[in-house]
């Protein structure tokens, strides 16, 4: 199992941090710092929360107001780059709200070495439309840091960060800055886009169907933006967006030889395979899915559903083979019983047998 995201602080990160703190601001004290932050609670913070620990300890420690405090952050950023340093941005967000001016600056500026994605949203929740202005001008800037930071620092659901429920209810506040960076030369601004447009999806789905047909055609890099910001329609088999992507009922196809073991233990993986069978000359175009109906502590049972794969065949037949892990991993929890497999053709399950999770 990999390493916890969390122990990427260590006393090594924190003896860097003070190293380069102390060259800015002599009066540091470097031990009192690095004894604050590893301090008897420690152990049982989270990721998110280590952050904002080490942001609070900050603040303790370079004991200037905030206007001159974030002058000597803003020296050291350049120094470190990685979403771990997100305690920059953590420090902005914390003890810059009150200062408008300067801390629009400063989460510019450190966002190119660890993104302001989390500290812009208590900006936007207090200023509103002036702090989405701001965002607009981001939008135009030379550096696809503060591009992607436009973006994505306003998506409605945001994982890890502050809830926006202005924009889960209406989002056309974010729409000037989407069709501003739809078409962006960089992929990684791009990708914040689609992410964007999928968590809007979430909430308002009619907005983005139309979205989706009216941006659709216009670029290669468009295509694919709209696609991945239709993933969660295209999971749901929503027919509308199913239908722009040409995946047409799957009335042709047969699901054969579905193969699917009667139990898995805890920590294995579930193998099985099935055959596409077209009473056509050809399957054609092919989106497979499949769900996973996971039992839960209740009894009950909830459904995931996983891509599989996505081709146009001239073949009008097919053999599918899938293993799912069933490892233990920190998003969910897994319980023993029966469960559920089912295979997803174009938006319709076809077929589905049940397992026993030992």
């Amino acid at each position: 199992m990999s390493e916890p995201l969390k122990n990427l602080y260590d006393q090594r990160l924190i003896a860097n941090l003070c190293r380069q703190i102390s060259r800015e601001y002599v009066e540091f004290d470097a031990e009192g710092f690095s004894h604050s932050v590893f301090d008897e609670e420690w152990d049982g913070k989270e990721l998110k929360q280590r952050m904002a620990h080490i942001s609070e300890s900050l603040h303790t420690f370079i004991a200037l107001d905030y206007v001159d405090a974030i002058q000597i952050l803003k020296s050291v950023a350049p120094n470190f780059s990685g979403f771990e340093y997100m305690f920059f941005p953590g420090y902005i967000e914390l003890y810059g709200l009150e200062d408008y001016e300067e801390s629009i600056v400063a989460l510019e500026q450190v966002t190119e070495f660890s993104s302001s994605e989390f500290a812009v949203r208590p900006f936007i929740k207090k200023y509103g439309l002036r702090m989405m202005l701001q965002m607009n001008e981001w939008a135009d800037s030379s550096n696809y840091h503060v591009r992607r930071l436009a973006t994505e620092g306003c998506r409605p659901r945001l994982p890890w960060a502050m809830a926006l429920p202005e924009f889960k209810q209406d989002p056309s506040p974010v729409f000037p800055i989407l069709e501003k960076l739809k078409n962006d030369e960089s992929e990684f601004v791009r990708r914040s886009v689609a992410n964007n447009l999928n968590d809007i999806s979430k909430d308002n789905p009619d907005v983005v169907i139309e979205v989706a047909k009216n941006w659709l055609g216009q670029t290669k890099n468009i295509d694919w933006v709209v696609k991945h910001g239709c993933r969660t329609l295209l999971k749901k088999g929503q027919p509308e967006i199913m239908d722009l992507f040409g995946f047409v009922k799957p009335s042709h196809i047969d699901v054969e030889a579905f193969m699917v073991p009667s139990e898995v233990k805890m920590g294995e993986s579930l193998e099985f395979s099935f055959m596409l069978e077209s009473a056509m000359k050809n399957l054609g175009k092919l989106r497979i899915e499949y769900a996973i109906d996971f039992k839960k502590k209740n009894g009950s049972q909830s459904r995931k559903v996983f891509k599989m794969s996505e081709f146009e065949s001239s073949l009008s037949i097919k053999k599918m083979r899938k293993a799912h892990s069933f490892r233990k991993i920190t998003t969910r929890t897994y319980y023993a019983g029966a469960h559920g497999v089912a295979v997803i053709v174009n938006g319709h399950e076809l077929c589905r047998k049940e397992f026993i999770l030992n």
